[in-house]
């Protein structure tokens, strides 16, 4: 049976919302998992589902990364930028999936106050990142269809990993505020998490102080980073598929729409759900296990789905991968 979570006495400090300073302080926190999964067999199936997920997004994104680095034809923006949400797609699940794989096959559910706040830190930096990433792989889109004569002077490789350093560095920041001020409050009450990894607003409700300045505060940066990137890339997209009918037959317009469909399914997908989840908490009498397995989605789907939509669909990547096999003797037939 696991152990139920330590407490150490906090001792003098500065009084938070009337709070006595006496009171006890979480040195771990308790894991839920799903609430009404709660049964062996229940935790059997949804590690092997998302043991099997997540072995997928590592292959899947590793043989992009791979296809890039030996590839040279491929070091161009585009696939800069691919490759570089190939990376960020593998370090995002890596963050919470090892975590809910343990939950759920060894029933291994603590977890240390300091791991749990840096299990947010790069959850919610991540994720900003990619919002931000996402953003920049429309902007470029945008320039190499809609401004052509311009685009190899403006996006060049340099400027391009310059903006990409941007997109990790400002997502990995952009959070810090938020985290500040749930650090900044007293959890001595109770601990357990109704979550499977460290949710920041599942860990907030927790604390025992008056959290509507951080709660707010949280939700306006959290809706600014999906909803603003978002939009520009829906802005995008109209311009492209605008363009693309004023200037493209019948054929190419059909596989325009395609692409545009299947990249905006995944992008949809990513910031319609995050926003979902983030306005969940507001709203009573949405269930837990929803909002979970809402979170859980987010967190898995668009990293399953991205080397197929932006990566093995794509004619130049397809050949170097065939090209690759057939010097490595893995396929030697491949045409």
């Amino acid at each position: 049976m696991t152990p139920r979570p330590q407490y150490t006495s906090r001792g003098t400090g500065a009084s938070m919302s009337g709070i006595n300073q006496t009171g006890l302080e979480i040195r771990e926190f308790f894991l839920v998992g799903f609430p009404q999964f709660q049964d062996q067999g229940s935790r059997n199936t949804l590690f092997a589902i998302l043991l099997t997920v997540y072995l997928l997004i590592l292959l899947g994104n590793l043989l992009i990364v791979l296809i890039f680095i030996l590839d040279e034809s491929l070091h161009t923006p585009m696939y800069m930028l691919i490759c570089s949400l190939a990376i960020l797609d593998m370090v995002i699940s890596s963050v919470t999936m090892p975590r809910m794989l343990a939950l759920f096959l060894f029933d291994s559910r603590l977890i240390s106050f300091a791991g749990c706040f840096t299990q947010m830190v790069f959850f919610l930096g991540l994720g900003t990142a990619e919002s931000f990433l996402l953003m920049l792989m429309a902007y470029d889109r945008y320039m190499a269809i809609c401004n052509p004569l311009h685009y190899p002077t403006i996006m060049s490789n340099s400027f391009v990993l310059k903006l990409i350093l941007c997109c990790w560095l400002g997502g990995l920041l952009t959070p810090m505020i938020s985290l500040t001020l749930a650090l900044r409050l007293l959890f001595c009450g109770a601990n357990e998490v109704v979550h499977c990894f460290c949710d920041y607003s599942a860990v907030l409700r927790l604390a025992c102080a008056n959290t509507a300045l951080s709660s707010y505060v949280a939700l306006a940066i959290g809706l600014s980073v999906l909803l603003i990137p978002l939009f520009f890339i829906l802005f995008s997209y109209v311009r492209i598929i605008r363009s693309v009918l004023q200037v493209a037959g019948s054929e190419g317009q059909r596989k325009a729409f395609s692409t545009c469909a299947t990249h905006l399914l995944v992008i949809s997908v990513f910031f319609l759900t995050a926003t979902g989840v983030y306005i969940s908490y507001r709203v009573p009498g949405v269930s837990s296990d929803v909002r979970i397995l809402a979170a859980v989605v987010q967190n898995v789907l668009p990293p399953l789905m991205n080397p197929v939509i932006y990566c093995l669909k794509t004619k130049e990547i397809r050949d170097s991968l065939l090209k690759t096999l057939r010097k490595t003797k893995i396929l030697p037939g491949a045409l």
